[in-house]
């Protein structure tokens, strides 16, 4: 149940939080990242090894991003893994995945797939 709200408080855009959040996560590899460490912490050079195509030079700057963004944390023997935030992202990201897994062939013939 929505309060009364004091006239002199702005007003918040509904949409600014999930489209921040959307944009963080739609640049390249961020999804691949916090997937590839939902299961666990990782190195640098495994998680690199596990990301295919993505160069060091594009895992360094996302890692820092997720970083900063507060998603990831770099433990003291280096390797990264989620913070609470990033688990709970994680969880709200599985129902996401799931969708997208069954809708693949779908979206792949929608022109969406080169576009990430």
């Amino acid at each position: 149940m929505r309060s009364a709200r004091d006239p002199e408080t702005p007003r918040r855009d509904p949409a600014a939080a999930p489209t921040q959040a959307m944009e963080l996560l739609g640049q390249r590899w961020m999804l691949r990242v916090i997937w590839e460490l939902e299961p666990g912490p990782l190195g640098f050079l495994e998680l690199r090894r596990r990301m295919d195509n993505c160069s060091s030079s594009m895992l360094s700057v996302r890692l820092q991003t997720l970083q900063t963004a507060g998603i990831i944390v770099k433990r003291p023997d280096k390797s990264y893994e989620l913070t609470y935030p990033g688990v709970e992202l994680g969880r709200a990201l599985e129902r996401l995945w799931v969708w997208a897994d069954r809708w693949h062939d779908t979206i792949a013939g929608s022109g969406a797939e080169g576009s990430a």
